[in-house]
């Protein structure tokens, strides 16, 4: 959280520096620049976006980092980096899918590794209550159906510089990678769908 800070504050000021880390997936196509999977996600489009990445990090983070000792034999310290830049890493294929003809296409943004780490707890600790902003106690898995539906409309109206479709994404590693560290955690969903008669 606080390289992500630092760093965003000094690429808001700095328009080049900016430009050099954000993710365009022409130049990473084009001219092998690689470094921006994962630079794009400690640069952010603006205050707002830079707070609500952080915050949400900071709510679920903390909950993850000590859940995991519980989840893996490996250590947290090894883990938890490994889902937050997985996270970064798998939310940048639609973009590079969609946009690496395309040079005038960029997004920066922690987005996907938020999401990652969301979707982690949301697999943990499916009912524990939470509330965030404006949104009042509502059941994890609740929040996380709201912030893909946020992230959905966000993407479909576009024009920010952000990529909304890497939460989907990042949702998506998030939960691949904790079944995949605790396949028992499977039957979380499954009482999550009970919950909902399904």
């Amino acid at each position: 959280m606080v390289l992500t800070t630092l760093v965003s504050i000094a690429a808001l000021q700095q328009r080049a520096l900016f430009g050099s880390l954000m993710f365009r997936p022409y130049a990473v196509h084009a001219n092998n620049e690689w470094y921006r999977l994962i630079t794009h996600a400690f640069v952010h489009a603006d205050w707002g976006h830079l707070f609500v990445n952080m915050l949400v990090l900071y709510v679920f983070g903390r909950n993850v980092e000590q859940t995991l000792v519980f989840v893996s034999p490996l250590p947290v310290q090894l883990v938890y980096p490994t889902l937050y830049l997985g996270g970064v890493l798998f939310a940048t294929l639609p973009g590079m899918a969609k946009h690496r003809l395309d040079p005038g296409y960029g997004s920066v943004g922690a987005s996907g590794a938020v999401s990652a780490v969301l979707f982690a707890q949301i697999i943990l600790m499916p009912t524990l209550s939470i509330s965030v902003l404006f949104i009042p106690d509502i059941p994890a898995w609740l929040f996380g159906i709201l912030y893909l539906i946020y992230s959905y409309a966000m993407d479909k109206r576009g024009g920010d510089n952000i990529a909304h479709d890497a939460h989907f994404y990042g949702a998506v590693f998030g939960v691949v990678f904790l079944l995949a560290l605790q396949p028992a955690l499977f039957f979380n969903l499954r009482a999550i769908g009970a919950s909902l008669g399904l």
